[in-house]
């Protein structure tokens, strides 16, 4: 089955607009008062606006002559391009989901990556922040620092035709995000058929049939219009789309105490409100799309038992592949901790 779909962070979580070439890029890597951040957020989006907001805060307190350049629509690559752009200096920023993130620092598909298994944001919350200080000081420690942490939703099934068990997907051809090998090859042995695509290629992708099923956040399938030709969506919460905010640690250095502290104080605002509109976003786009015409498909007890019974087998194939064994041990022992203090 589909693990993750990260790629929400394009158009509506993907248009062009302008790469800048090699000679605007060298200009930027030598100029400490330029940033330049890319992301696969559509333009003008809640992500995009965000973003801008810190833009505007890193320019008062960097000062004169400053410029922050936000690079939305997927306009410098897909996320793992925009990784090797960070890297090499093209850019000294991005606003990333796990698909990009674990680019830099392979654990983090911990958070997104283990289907079924977080049963609300509090779950995921509580694991994130238990994570989240020894996750910064792996990015640190590859050259990255994390300013803000997100979210855009929960992961659902949207297809052609109406499917409710894990069996109906098996005739169907799966969007499959390109630079995952491991989950194309776990799907292909459970008898699913992943096709490999960037996130811009989807909407021709399913309207040529190409593809039948697109896993996506609603905001995604609102955003992009993919309902129109999938207009059925299995109502579970596959997976939570998370991302991060991170800059190069070069360019971070670069930045004086104060600077740094502006930044850091107008990024952690933004996450917070990512994850606070984002999340109120997944039903309001489900309300729009079935004022439209959209399909909602739930499943009852029996066909829901065998989504989580697919899952159970899924984990013991994740672990040590898509996430690192010691990384899946903590969250799934964060999860018990947390749960059992739910339950007294």
């Amino acid at each position: 089955m589909v693990l993750t779909f990260a790629k929400w962070w394009a158009k509506g979580l993907s248009t062009a607009l302008v790469v800048l070439g090699m000679s605007v890029a060298n200009t930027a890597q030598a100029n400490p008062q330029q940033l330049r951040i890319g992301s696969l957020v559509p333009k003008n989006s809640l992500y995009h606006r965000q973003l801008l907001d810190v833009a505007e805060s890193w320019r008062t307190a960097q000062g004169a002559g400053a410029k922050y350049l936000v690079y939305p629509d997927g306009s410098q690559g897909g996320e793992a391009e925009m990784a090797r752009r960070m890297r090499i200096g093209q850019l000294q920023g991005a606003l990333l989901s796990v698909v990009g993130l674990r680019e830099i620092e392979p654990s983090i598909a911990a958070l997104q990556s283990l289907p079924l298994l977080f049963r609300n944001w509090e779950e995921l919350d509580y694991v994130r922040e238990k994570m989240r200080p020894a996750m910064e000081k792996k990015f640190l420690d590859k050259g990255f620092v994390v300013l803000a942490w997100g979210d855009a939703g929960w992961v659902r099934f949207f297809s052609k035709e109406a499917a409710l068990r894990p069996d109906d997907y098996k005739r169907m051809k799966f969007f499959a995000w390109g630079s995952e090998p491991d989950q194309q090859s776990i799907m292909k042995s459970l008898g699913y058929t992943p096709v490999p695509l960037e996130t811009t290629d989807i909407l021709p992708a399913i309207q040529t049939g190409m593809i039948n099923v697109v896993p996506s956040t609603p905001y995604f399938a609102l955003a992009t219009q993919v309902y129109n030709t999938a207009p059925h969506m299995l109502d579970i919460n596959w997976a939570p789309i998370v991302g991060a905010l991170v800059v190069t640690r070069k360019a971070w250095d670069s930045m004086a105490p104060n600077v740094q502290a502006a930044l850091r104080t107008a990024s952690d605002k933004a996450g917070a409100q990512i994850r606070i509109k984002a999340r109120q976003e997944v039903e309001e786009a489900v309300d729009a799309m079935k004022k439209r015409g959209l399909t909602v498909n739930k499943p009852n007890p029996a066909q829901m038992k065998e989504w989580t019974d697919l899952a159970d087998k899924l984990y013991p194939r994740i672990r040590g592949t898509m996430v690192p064994t010691d990384t899946f041990d903590d969250v799934m022992a964060h999860l018990k901790t947390y749960r059992a203090g739910q339950a007294k």
